[in-house]
């Protein structure tokens, strides 16, 4: 995620705080200066830096927090506190208009924030919502980007409206509103082009556009890797056109992840979704409190359920969970398991959300996804009968499977070795696959996964 590198300072921040019995004024100067530091690197607005930084001083110097029981932890829930005003206090929703009534939404943004391709995710997360989407081509100068949104309308199931011989994008989102009033739809997500900087026939075609249909909620779209030149955007954006709220996109990149903590403050607007990723079902809810719980590294574990919950197999987990218990978790499992976790994001997209495995140097050495494509492969080259019991493996079958995935015997050996260490510990440690509708089985597959680097 965007954060790894300032989560990973703020958890050595905060680990040092903890470890002292005691705080003295000068322990929580010296810590916040550090805090302060590592935002600037994170590329936060210097000024909203400045405001936070002082708001949590004024609180953590306290003589209430320095003489409690444990003023470590009360100074890091002040932090925490802090970082969810920064990031809006409560989560935003799109405004839709009424009853029967169309809500028109218009994406806006410079090239190459992900617009086009965030308009097929809000598409998708509409759906969920009970929202009959209709994608309005109203880039006409990008070369290809009428076709990009018809490839990713058709991934979303979503019709996707255009005139192509037509050049003038007001025309067109007054068409596709008459056109969805006719055919059932009830929300309208106009994609407009964007430039590579803010300009104003850019910022004209956009005013012209709403003034003459009626859009309830403008949308930009900022890539969130580029720190505070986003936030730079979102102000020339409000100013000019007006918005309504962001859409993060890029937040699952290794970059400093400034602009979600500058942009509400800077820009009065809420943050609606973060693009997690490239799939186009990687969109989540902008949750404040969730994030910045993220951002401290304790984990986002109410995200993790709520993704859980929308594309693993509950039935199938809870079976799966039962066997683990009872050490009769077998390869066909174990491939089932990593089919579930893929759907999920995969696996280092998920242990980002359990609590004590942020910090990104910690979680890219946990587990090396090369290796779990390996074991597939392994696995795969195994027979139906070998993977139910993995005790006809001796060593003839060994060498034909090591040969048909492409692999060295010792791989076979070391993968075959550790999944029976895995088996024992399943057996001694129930307590640990227990969970809401079979989730804990998840939870425990990320243990069982840690022994088959």
């Amino acid at each position: 995620m965007a954060f790894e590198s300032l989560t990973e300072k703020l958890q050595n921040i905060f680990k040092k705080l903890r470890s002292k019995g005691k705080l003295r004024p000068d322990d929580v100067k010296a810590s916040l200066k550090e805090v302060k530091m590592a935002l600037l690197e994170a590329d936060v607005n210097f000024k909203v830096v400045k405001q936070f930084v002082k708001s949590i001083e004024e609180q953590a110097v306290g003589e209430e927090v320095l003489s409690g029981l444990n003023p470590g932890q009360m100074v890091v829930k002040i932090v925490n506190d802090e970082m969810v005003r920064l990031l809006g206090s409560d989560s935003a929703e799109l405004v839709f208009a009424p009853g029967k009534g169309i809500t028109v939404i218009m994406m806006c943004g410079l090239n190459g924030a992900g617009k086009t391709t965030t308009t097929a995710k809000l598409a998708l997360k509409l759906e969920k919502k009970g929202k009959k989407s209709l994608l309005v081509a109203c880039d006409v100068y990008r070369p290809a980007a009428i076709k990009q949104l018809q490839i990713n309308g058709q991934k979303v199931n979503k019709e996707v409206f255009t005139m192509e011989d037509c050049k003038d994008p007001v025309k067109i989102a007054c068409e596709a509103v008459k056109y969805a009033e006719k055919n059932g739809h009830n929300v309208v997500i106009l994609d407009t082009a964007g430039r590579q900087q803010i300009d104003e026939d850019l910022m004209d075609e956009l005013k012209r556009i709403k003034e003459n249909v009626e859009v309830l909620d403008t949308v930009l779209v900022v890539d969130g890797s580029t720190g505070q030149a986003a936030v730079d955007v979102a102000k020339g954006f409000e100013e000019r056109v007006g918005i309504d709220g962001v859409i993060l996109s890029k937040l699952d990149g290794d970059a400093r992840g400034g602009a979600a903590l500058s942009i509400r403050s800077v820009t009065d607007k809420p943050i609606y979704f973060a693009g997690m990723g490239e799939k186009l079902t990687d969109l989540e809810q902008f949750y404040p409190d969730r994030m910045a719980s993220r951002i401290l590294g304790m984990g986002d574990v109410l995200s993790l359920i709520e993704k859980a919950t929308e594309t693993v197999d509950v039935e199938a987990a809870q079976d799966m969970s039962k066997k683990m218990k009872k050490g009769k978790f077998d390869f066909d499992d174990y491939m089932t398991s990593m089919a579930q976790m893929k759907k999920m994001g995969g696996v280092h997209s998920i242990l980002k959300m359990l609590p004590g495995l942020t910090g990104g140097k910690d979680i890219s050495g946990m587990i090396d996804e090369a290796v779990l494509t390996r074991n597939e492969a392994i696995i795969q080259s195994m027979t139906k009968e070998e993977r139910a019991n993995p005790k006809l493996l001796n060593p003839k079958r060994k060498h034909r499977i090591a040969k048909g995935a492409g692999v060295d015997i010792m791989h076979v050996n070391r993968l075959v070795k550790q999944f029976e260490e895995m088996q024992k510990m399943m057996k001694k440690m129930p307590g640990m696959l227990k969970g809401k509708r079979g989730f804990g089985g998840l939870g425990g597959l990320s243990n069982m996964m840690k022994g088959l680097r």
